[in-house]
């Protein structure tokens, strides 16, 4: 698979990472042994970077891809964790003492001595403008608890005022055919800085996938369930924001797009990873078949004009006036 360098981390990673939430919580229940065969079958397929957090079940996915790694399936892979939302979330909570004891504690979920990248996870938006926070990220990485650090954002606005840190190595938004404000002023933002992104929620949970109807139900622990109005965090993570029954209507024509033999939602991952300035994305798989589906999109030639202006046009038509100032 393609390989880009992870911006300021110098490392080179696929272009189709995998994202593990689902391997923690809040996508219905995964096994222990199913989350071990999608790890094994991303890597298997060229996958070589792995996002987590240390609040994926509590850290039950750290856990789990510590193991992987301990088993040696994981070598060449570059892990990415996060931290930050284990505590009420107010600007006074992101202290270097806090720092420490949250990276100590993935060091151990992951069993490593050094974490690869660590990112903040969604701060307030106050954070991302505080030098005292930034210079404890240094310290980090100075007593070589972390590699390198970066920041998972909602909005552009806050991407944008991260990238303008010397030490940021990686920003990490959402971003989708159904999500494109970041393509206006992040992504280029990023490359002239030499910051890496990382595309999180390619395929809008799970919409772009083309398998919903207006009445797709899901489980009650599925934060597609429980989140569909920001009840537990940001509105922006769950079908990225935009309106189900719009978002299930607009898949439906997206998924008509889609190049022969190829998945609509393989198609949604390679308009990802051809916009430039992405560094990688990171879609989810609950089995392996997914993993390997997903990781096939890098495979697929790139988009043609002709398709990229459909795309677009579908935004237009469907969210555009709804989201694109929003984040």
């Amino acid at each position: 698979m393609e390989q880009r360098i992870l911006g300021r981390t110098g490392r080179p990673v696929s272009v189709i990472g995998l994202g593990t939430w689902q391997l923690g919580a809040d996508w219905g229940d995964v096994s222990d042994h199913d989350a071990m065969a999608v790890l094994h079958a991303a890597v298997e397929s060229g996958v070589t970077f792995l996002d987590t957090a240390d609040v994926y079940g509590d850290g039950r996915s750290e856990r789990i891809i510590g193991r992987f790694i301990a088993g040696n399936a994981g070598g060449g892979v570059t892990v990415a964790t996060k931290m930050g939302r284990r505590v009420d979330q107010v600007p006074e909570n992101y202290t270097l003492d806090n720092f420490r004891a949250w990276t100590d504690r993935s060091r151990v979920n992951l069993g490593v001595d050094t974490l690869d990248l660590v990112q903040l996870h969604c701060p307030p938006t106050p954070v991302f403008s505080s030098d005292a926070v930034f210079d404890a990220l240094d310290t980090l990485v100075s007593e070589e608890r972390i590699a390198a650090y970066g920041v998972s954002v909602e909005t552009s606005a806050q991407a944008l005022t991260a990238i303008a840190r010397p030490g940021t190595a990686t920003v990490q938004i959402i971003l989708n055919a159904f999500r494109r404000k970041p393509l206006d002023e992040v992504l280029p933002a990023a490359a002239q800085a030499g910051v890496g992104i990382i595309a999180r929620v390619p395929l809008a949970s799970g919409l772009l996938s083309g398998r919903y109807t207006r009445d797709t139900t899901f489980a009650a622990d599925d934060h597609r369930s429980y989140n569909r109005h920001g009840e537990a965090f940001d509105v922006g993570e769950t079908f990225s924001g935009v309106d189900f029954e719009s978002g299930v209507d607009a898949a439906r024509e997206f998924a008509t797009l889609a190049l022969p033999g190829a998945t609509p939602a393989q198609m949604a991952l390679r308009w990802v990873i051809q916009q430039p300035g992405v560094t990688t994305v990171i879609p989810g798989a609950r089995n392996p078949e997914q993993a390997r589906l997903n990781s096939a999109a890098a495979d697929l030639p790139p988009l043609g004009q002709p398709a990229l202006d459909a795309i677009e046009n579908l935004y237009d038509k469907y969210f555009r006036a709804s989201v694109h100032a929003r984040w």
